[in-house]
């Protein structure tokens, strides 16, 4: 219970802050001028891998709290290990931070709907009342979205001291939020352990087909190759944190945390393969030709 009613929420808090203070107004104004890229993004992570993953379960027999939770985590973009991740495969970090910080923006209104559209839809029987769309907002407003604007505020008001302090913050914040899920994972670890061979193979589906579409949409506007990866990075890497956040501390439902859980774990792992892929020496050689 302490773990997700209190250090979740206190550890999603201290990872947006850090966000938070590495933007600025400047990076969406950025982000404007590449309306396609923009759209695109927002398209593929609000849009269209929500829809990807409501046509799967449709084609995957799930039991209703686990395709909940999957649901819930798919409408729940801007992952806390998207920046690192793009960074890594040598991606637009520009890009993916602007992205971050702006579905972090939307996401505490979007997703507290979008979790009482699913929860009608598998009719989760295990709620005796129904979900609570206004409270919720106002959890993630002040877990998600304040965090955000009190680092950007303090970035253009005390602009040295953010810049000097934001990569620790970041770091830490980071490591706290790890070290939460890691905590929250052991003490579910026979539940988790039990879904396992039942989720794995449909998590992993979805993080690659999610990446795939990420990486299509940035060739559709004409995107260059670094964009195209971050792209796949931001519609693929999911913000399990927050996710959590609905399943643990607002529903309060083990089976459907335990498989935001595994999502966050297993979808690591085909960003792991892009990593590897951007790094190697051919690939390295055929980006800087074609620069």
């Amino acid at each position: 219970m302490m773990l997700s009613q209190i250090l979740l929420p206190a550890a999603l808090f201290c990872l947006m802050l850090g966000l938070g203070l590495g933007l600025t107004l400047s990076d969406f104004r950025r982000l404007l001028e590449r309306p396609k890229l923009l759209l695109a993004g927002l398209v593929g992570q609000l849009l269209l891998l929500p829809l990807l993953v409501f046509v799967l379960l449709q084609l995957w027999s799930l039991p209703t709290e686990l395709a909940v939770g999957l649901m819930i985590v798919a409408l729940a973009p801007g992952g806390a290990t998207s920046n690192l991740i793009s960074h890594l495969c040598r991606g637009d970090l520009a890009l993916s931070v602007s992205l971050t910080g702006l579905s972090s923006l939307i996401v505490p209104l979007s997703l507290p709907v979008g979790t009482a559209v699913a929860l009608e839809f598998w009719q989760a029987g295990a709620l005796d009342q129904p979900f609570p769309v206004l409270p919720t907002m106002l959890k993630l407003v002040l877990m998600a979205l304040l965090p955000v604007l009190l680092g950007m505020l303090l970035r253009r008001r005390f602009s040295a001291f953010a810049l000097a302090v934001q990569p620790l913050v970041k770091a830490l914040a980071l490591v706290f939020m790890l070290a939460v899920i890691g905590l929250i994972s052991w003490s579910n670890w026979d539940r988790l352990e039990s879904y396992l061979s039942l989720l794995a193979p449909l998590i992993l589906l979805i993080a690659t087909l999610a990446m795939l579409l990420g990486y299509q949409l940035a060739r559709l506007v004409d995107a260059d190759a670094a964009a195209g990866r971050t792209l796949a990075i931001e519609v693929g890497i999911q913000n399990a944190g927050t996710a959590l956040l609905v399943t643990g501390a607002v529903l309060q439902q083990p089976q459907m945390s335990a498989a935001v859980l595994l999502y966050g774990i297993l979808m690591q792992i085909p960003a792991l393969l892009l990593i590897i892929g951007s790094n190697l020496p051919g690939q390295s050689r055929a980006q800087t030709s074609a620069r």
